[in-house]
């Protein structure tokens, strides 16, 4: 078993083509700030300027494919800024380069990919890409006139740490990211947040794609949160397309949850071990996790947060949790949340949780809000003014 820390740098800088004009997205440091680019040059490693990101939020996508018949820009993140219901066609400009604007875009992180003739790929140009347990994705980053509530700010700063232990329940080898806030003192007990991912998720993608450190950093400094351990494990724990995924994942995260995550935490960190010190929470497939899991381990948790997710079923799949005299005095916070683009889509499942717990008078905080979807623009503005700022807060 081993554990080493590191510090979750994550990187995004705007360069300009022109002085005041332009500001081009490079992979480079933390600043939120536009950089400009007055020697008009390539990200490392590329042959053309994409995306390139101007002072008015307008983006030009570019490719060299002179073979190419057909390129396309996709990604449903990407798709819902633009309000498209299908992909948009670049133009080819010369024998060998296509290009594409679009825009303006709100202030946000998006995730894009390219078709070229029928094949869905990454943009070949951009250094800032994205990775799961699933095809790769590109990154685009469209900054505002100031620091955005999931960038790295001038405030104190807490730290990930990666550790890998080993699972006798899963009999392998698991990843887990631990965040500890700014100033952490291992004579003091910090309530736990136990965040989860959705499928396909690494334990990693919270902290780079979610930002959840600096969520919290940027929160704990605003007097918005309180100082928590926030739990990070990889709750993939079969293969997303096994035929018998429903039917074993439930089963088998509860007994990973019980005998190995929460035990490392508890034995590394100085944690609140009573269930009025610990929370989960999690999106889409962790939210169902949170749900079908975390429900039922009211022993361990008293704080819920199912973001993008729920059960059509839920009167029978959280039965003895709706039917439980006493689940108001049980659970302290318990949030169900989605993005304002997919409420009448996948996000029916929430609805459907939501109307089940009004109708048994279960407290809860029902939520819809930000400008995204199923994606990590709801995730992070879900955590970010919903989620922490409630957790463990004194009554």
């Amino acid at each position: 078993m081993k554990s080493f820390t590191i510090r979750i740098f994550l990187g995004f800088l705007f360069l300009a083509r022109f002085p005041s004009t332009q500001a081009q997205q490079a992979h480079v440091n933390l600043d939120w700030n536009p950089h400009k680019n007055t020697q008009n040059l390539n990200p490392f490693g590329a042959n053309v300027i994409s995306p390139e990101v101007s002072d008015d939020h307008k983006v030009t996508f570019r490719l060299k494919a002179p073979r190419a018949q057909e390129v396309l820009l996709t990604g449903g993140p990407m798709l819902l800024a633009l309000k498209a219901t299908k992909p948009i066609p670049f133009r080819k400009d010369n024998d060998t380069l296509w290009t594409l604007t679009v825009g303006p875009v709100k202030p946000d992180i998006y995730v894009y990919k390219f078709i070229i003739d029928g094949v869905t790929v990454v943009d070949p140009n951009n250094t800032l890409t994205g990775f799961s347990d699933q095809p790769g994705y590109s990154q685009l980053v469209v900054h505002g006139d100031g620091p955005a509530y999931y960038d790295a700010r001038q405030v104190p700063h807490g730290t990930v740490s990666r550790h890998t232990y080993h699972s006798a329940v899963l009999n392998g080898e698991r990843e887990l990211y631990v965040y500890t806030p700014p100033g952490y003192n291992p004579k003091k007990k910090y309530p736990v947040l136990y965040l989860l991912g959705g499928s396909g998720e690494l334990a990693s993608t919270w902290s780079l794609d979610g930002r959840a450190n600096f969520i919290a950093d940027n929160l704990i400094a605003e007097g918005k949160a309180v100082p928590m351990i926030i739990a990070m494990p990889n709750n993939q724990v079969i293969h997303r397309n096994d035929p018998r995924h429903t039917e074993l994942t439930f089963k088998l995260f509860e007994e990973e949850l019980r005998k190995q995550i929460i035990p490392y935490v508890d034995k590394n960190y100085r944690t609140q071990t009573t269930p009025k010190g610990r929370a989960l929470a999690g999106l889409s497939m962790g939210g169902r996790h949170t749900q079908l899991v975390g429900f039922n381990c009211l022993d361990l948790f008293s704080s819920f947060g199912c973001l993008s997710s729920g059960d059509l079923n839920t009167e029978q799949a959280s039965a003895p949790f709706l039917n439980d005299p006493e689940i108001n005095k049980k659970v302290d916070y318990l949030l169900v949340g989605q993005g304002t683009g997919e409420v009448a889509t996948i996000g029916l499942r929430a609805v459907a949780l939501h109307e089940a717990l009004q109708k048994h008078k279960v407290k809860h905080d029902y939520y819809v809000g930000g400008d995204g979807a199923h994606d990590w623009a709801t995730w992070r503005h879900l955590l970010y003014y919903r989620l922490l700022p409630n957790l463990f807060q004194k009554k």
